[in-house]
Formats: structure tokens, C-alpha cells, sequence
């Protein structure tokens, strides 16, 4: 093992991140606060926002729980994954460098914005299919983006 792969104590793997960055948007868009979901798994509010935050691991069986009560299946959590990532959090590519980002990914993220969590759920609280397609259709002529 290379001195890049060794897990520093108290550090979290950029999966037990991820996981917790998925767990946090999906609980975000149903408006369920972390006491609420916290209640229904079983376990305080504070191991809610360590499991968010990636500093304590989700369980297989608590994974479980989780996809239940948000609505989810459990490869939701793992959506998006860096693909280029292995388990130990290291690179892999061409170089055996470590590599600088090109920014900082925590703020790049625009699913973790509160803005964005409120933007979709009042979206989806519209319930005329076609008003919610003429909302879509002006915000991208607005925003000039053809998507």
C-alpha cells in the first residue's frame, strides 16, 4: 500500500461523502428535516448529520431504510459516483501524482444549493404536466440553454 492510499483517523472516504451527499439532497427535495427522518430510522438527529457530512458510515441495513422511507432504490446513493475513483480514495488515471482540483468541488455542486432544492420541489409541486413544460421551455429560453 502507497502512502497515498493510507487512511488518515478521523478522515472520511469519498464514498461514505458521496453516500451522505445523496442522502442529504434526497431528504432536502422531500422537505423531510434531518429530526423527522431521524425518528423514522431510528437514531438521532446528530448521526443524521454525521451520515451527511460522510464522518460515520451508513450501514447496509440503514442504506436500506433510507431507500424506503425516501422513496429511492439503493443505487440511487451511489448515482453519480466518480467513476475514475477507487475505494481508497485513489486516482485512478495516467499519473501517479496526486492531482489538483480545479476548484472547490464542496461549492461546485449545485444539488447541495438551497436555492436549487427549493427551485425543483416548487417545480414539482406544480401539478399541471404542461404548466410545469412552459415553466421549463422559459426558463431555458431565458437562460439561452438548449438542453
Amino acid at each position: 500500500m502507497t502512502k497515498q492510499n493510507i487512511k488518515k483517523k478521523g478522515s472520511a472516504e469519498p464514498v461514505d461523502k458521496h453516500v451522505g451527499k445523496r442522502l442529504r439532497i434526497r431528504r432536502s427535495l422531500l422537505g423531510l428535516s434531518q429530526e423527522k427522518l431521524a425518528e423514522q430510522v431510528g437514531v438521532t438527529f446528530q448521526q443524521i448529520q454525521k451520515y451527511e457530512r460522510g464522518a460515520n458510515r451508513v450501514s447496509s441495513s440503514k442504506l436500506f431504510q433510507f431507500s424506503k422511507i425516501l422513496g429511492v432504490p439503493v443505487d440511487y446513493f451511489f448515482d453519480e459516483m466518480d467513476k475514475n475513483l477507487d475505494p481508497h480514495g485513489a486516482n485512478l488515471g495516467l499519473s501517479d501524482n496526486a492531482q489538483d482540483s480545479f476548484g472547490d468541488e464542496e461549492n461546485e455542486d449545485i444539488m447541495q444549493r438551497k436555492e436549487t432544492i427549493k427551485l425543483v420541489r416548487a417545480y414539482y409541486n406544480i401539478t399541471d404536466k404542461n404548466a410545469r413544460q412552459d415553466i421549463l421551455r422559459l426558463m431555458k429560453t431565458i437562460s439561452k440553454t438548449e438542453e
